[in-house]
C-alpha cells in the first residue's frame, strides 16, 4: 500500500517543521506549505490525503483554505488547528465541512490520533465507494445473461424503468432470476447508493411476516423485548424487494397498500407513523389476475404494483440462451477449459427445464464435478432425468414396426405436455386439446405426480 500524502499548512515555521518531522516518521509523505497560496498550488499538485491547517495565517487563512479545498472536492478530509482562544473559529470550520479541530498547544500522540480516525474514514469510504462500483457492474444489464428476442425485450423494458420511481411488478416461473432481475433495476437506477432489501414473504412464518416487515415497539407482543426496526425502515432511500408478494395475507396486503400509497409505515404495537422513502419491486411466480378473479388477492394493491409489469420467459422459451448460460455458469465453476461434447447440448436442448436458470446452474455444476474425464463433459455424466427426456422424445418421434402400447403413448404425451408447461394443468390441457377435468382423470389413471425441479440453495 503506498504511503498516504499529508499537506501542512501553518506558517509558524518552527511547529511547521516539528509537525513535518514527526508525521514524516510516521510514515506519510509530507507536503509543507507556509500559507494558503502556497498549500494551494501543492493542493492542486500532489492531491493529498489529508490536508492539516492552521486557521490564523496571513493572505489566504485557513478558512478560506477550507472554502478553496471543498470547492474542488466535496469529500476531501481537512483538520484544522486553533489557538485556545479562538474556538469560534474552529466552530465555524467544521460548520463549513472540516473533519475536526485540535488546539493548541497540543502533544505528538493527541494529533496522532486525530489524524488515525481522519485516515480510518477515508478507508472506509474508499472501501465502500469500490463495493459500490463493483456491485453495480455486477448487476448492469450487460452481466446477465441471455441473447434471445425474450430476452432483449426485458432489457429494454428495464433500462427504460430502472431510473423511475416506478413500483415494477416482476412475473415469472421459480428459477427465472427474478430478483436478479430487481437487483439490477436498483443498482442500475439513483437509488444505488442507497440499500438493497430482499424479504421472500412465503419463507417468514405468517405470525414473524407483520413483524419483520413494519418493525415493532418493544412489548407489542409476548418475546418484543426490544424495538425492532423493519424491513421497510431498512430499506429507506433504496429499494425492497417482495419476492412471492401473493403470499402475503389479506390484512398485510392492506399495509403494503398504505405504504405506497402514503409513504409510511406503523410500527407493530406503535401507531406513531413514520415516513420511509422506498421504491417497491414485487415479485411473483403465481398468477395474480387468476387470484384476483378467485377473491384472493385486492384488487386495489393489483393495480398499484402493477405499474410496470416485467414477465420473464422460462428457460424452456428461450432455449437459444442456453449456450450462452453453459459458458456463463462453466467460468463461474472455474471449468473454462471443460469442452462441453455436441450431445449434452442437445440434451439441454429436447429438456424442459422446469425449474429453469437455476436448475440448469444446479445440474451443469454437479455434472462438472462429477465428470469422468478431466477435459470434457460428455452425455453419460448427465443426471438421469436429463438422460430420460432425450430418451423419451426419442420414444415419440421413432415409432418402432412393431407398433406402440396405446397406453404407453398416452401417459408420454401427458408427461411430455405437462413438463412443458411446468405441471400446469390448465396451459397442459389447452396443448393436448382436452378439458382441464380429462387431464386429471387421466393423471390419476397413470399415478402422474408433480415432479420437483433440481434445487439449489440461491435465491431468485
Amino acid at each position: 500500500m503506498r504511503p498516504e500524502k499529508i499537506l501542512l499548512v501553518d506558517d509558524d515555521e518552527s511547529l511547521r517543521k516539528v509537525l513535518h518531522y514527526n508525521l514524516e516518521q510516521q510514515g506519510f509523505i509530507v507536503f509543507p506549505a507556509s500559507d494558503g497560496s502556497e498549500a494551494l498550488r501543492l493542493y492542486d499538485e500532489h492531491e493529498p490525503d489529508l490536508v492539516i491547517t492552521d486557521i490564523k495565517m496571513p493572505g489566504l487563512d485557513g478558512i478560506d483554505l477550507l472554502k478553496e479545498i471543498k470547492r474542488r472536492d466535496l469529500e476531501k478530509l481537512v483538520i484544522v488547528v486553533t489557538a485556545f482562544g479562538t474556538i469560534d473559529n474552529a466552530i465555524e470550520a467544521m460548520k463549513l465541512g472540516a473533519y475536526d479541530y485540535i488546539t493548541k498547544p497540543f502533544n505528538r500522540d493527541e494529533l496522532k490520533l486525530v489524524i488515525q480516525k481522519a485516515l480510518d474514514l477515508k478507508r472506509l469510504r474508499s472501501r465502500t465507494s469500490l463495493l459500490q462500483a463493483q456491485l453495480v457492474e455486477k448487476f448492469s444489464f450487460e452481466n446477465i445473461i441471455g441473447g434471445s428476442s425474450r430476452m432483449a425485450q426485458v432489457f429494454e423494458m428495464i433500462r427504460r424503468v430502472a431510473p423511475s420511481d416506478a413500483t415494477i411488478l416482476i412475473k415469472g416461473e421459480s428459477g427465472t432470476g427474478k430478483e436478479l432481475i430487481a437487483r439490477a433495476i436498483h443498482y442500475n437506477s439513483p437509488r444505488a447508493g442507497g440499500n438493497f432489501v430482499a424479504v421472500n414473504c412465503s419463507s417468514i412464518p405468517e405470525n414473524l411476516l407483520e413483524s419483520e416487515l413494519f418493525g415493532h415497539k418493544k412489548g407489542a407482543f409476548t418475546g418484543a423485548v426490544s424495538d425492532k426496526v423493519g424491513k421497510f425502515e431498512l430499506s429507506s432511500g433504496g429499494t425492497i424487494f417482495l419476492d412471492e408478494v401473493a403470499d402475503l395475507r389479506f390484512d398485510l396486503q392492506a399495509k403494503l397498500l398504505r405504504v405506497l400509497q402514503e409513504k409510511e409505515i406503523e410500527r407493530v404495537g406503535d401507531p406513531k407513523p413514520i415516513k420511509v422513502d422506498i421504491r417497491v419491486v414485487a415479485a411473483t411466480n403465481k398468477d395474480l389476475d387468476e387470484m384476483l378473479k378467485n377473491g384472493d388477492f385486492r384488487e386495489d394493491l393489483y393495480h398499484r404494483i402493477h405499474v410496470v409489469p416485467i414477465v420473464l420467459p422460462p428457460l424452456r422459451e428461450r432455449k437459444d440462451d442456453i449456450p450462452l448460460l453453459v459458458h456463463h455458469f462453466k467460468n463461474k465453476f472455474s471449468a473454462a477449459e471443460c469442452k462441453i461434447e455436441p450431445d449434452v447440448m442437445i440434451a439441454f436442448s429436447r429438456y424442459s427445464w422446469p425449474g429453469n436458470v437455476r436448475e440448469l446452474e444446479n445440474v451443469l455444476q454437479r455434472s462438472i464435478l462429477l465428470r469422468k474425464h478431466p477435459d470434457r463433459l460428455t452425455v453419460k455424466d448427465l443426471p438421469d432425468n436429463i438422460l430420460n427426456a432425450e430418451q423419451r422424445l426419442d420414444f415419440l418421434l421413432n415409432v418402432p414396426e412393431q407398433g406402440l402400447n396405446l397406453d404407453d403413448v398416452e401417459k408420454e404425451l401427458l408427461l411430455y405436455s405437462l413438463r412443458k408447461h411446468n405441471w400446469n394443468q390448465t396451459r397442459s390441457a389447452k396443448f393436448l386439446g382436452i378439458t382441464r377435468q380429462a387431464l386429471i382423470y387421466r393423471m390419476e389413471k397413470y399415478a402422474l405426480r408433480v415432479e420437483k425441479p433440481e434445487q439449489t440453495e440461491e435465491k431468485e
